[in-house]
């Protein structure tokens, strides 16, 4: 029996399957949520990513705010705390990574769920700012599609998305130039290199009518020579 079918309970099939020794096993839960480990796995950036996320964050609205899905290293506890009297909403589909949260922000504030980012349990409109960090390029594209799709409902209007993530094709990158490093991230990250081409701000409006929404990219950070971005877009309504 493969080891992956251990952590199905619940688990979108491609977490369970590409990612159960990173994201669903104790051992590896433990191991990875140390800053040195994480810091080496985004290639000594992550303190630059958080902050420019959090930068982007203390100009958003802080009065209904979705982190969607956990992560690891201490953007939560920064993000409880900027909030200060407000509560963080938080969401994942896996119960120990949603405990992992808990133990990093022990407040009240902190309000977590056990929900598929692909299917959201949150009425329309609900919220005022979304943040995405490093979520979207470990899934397939229909999973993609389908959780920008639930971001745009579930925004209101005037809201933010905030997506931390790869930056689109680096080709000119030495890091994606040097053949052994590729294969050693695209082999580890098996919907890196799909979502490398991707183009969120077009994935984000082609549903957006459904909705009655448009997004509108309004600020493009470069990280590490345009290996990573932080993104932010507006979502308003396209009512008339």
């Amino acid at each position: 029996m493969k080891i992956y079918r251990h952590f199905m309970d619940g688990i979108p099939w491609y977490l369970a399957k590409h990612y159960w020794w990173a994201y669903l096993w104790s051992k590896s839960v433990w191991f990875f949520d140390h800053q040195p480990i994480i810091n080496a796995i985004l290639f000594f950036q992550y303190r630059k990513l958080m902050q420019a996320t959090l930068t982007r964050f203390n100009s958003a609205e802080k009065q209904r705010v979705l982190q969607l899905t956990c992560v690891y290293g201490s953007l939560t506890p920064n993000l409880c705390q900027a909030l200060e009297q407000q509560s963080l909403h938080i969401t994942d589909a896996a119960d120990i990574q949603l405990q992992l949260a808990h133990s990093k922000c022990r407040t009240s504030a902190l309000l977590a769920t056990r929900m598929n980012a692909e299917q959201l349990g949150y009425q329309d409109d609900t919220f005022q700012t979304i943040v995405l960090f490093f979520l979207l390029h470990e899934m397939p594209h229909e999973a993609r599609i389908n959780t920008l799709s639930e971001c745009m409902r579930v925004l209101a209007d005037d809201g933010s998305l905030i997506i931390t993530e790869y930056a689109p094709l680096p080709k000119h990158h030495w890091l994606y130039r040097f053949p052994p490093f590729r294969w050693i991230l695209t082999t580890l990250e098996p919907f890196l290199e799909s979502f490398w081409h991707e183009d969120i701000e077009h994935m984000l409006n082609q549903n957006a009518s459904e909705h009655k929404k448009e997004a509108t990219s309004i600020s493009q950070q470069k990280i590490f020579h345009d290996f990573y971005r932080v993104s932010e877009y507006s979502i308003k309504s396209s009512k008339h």
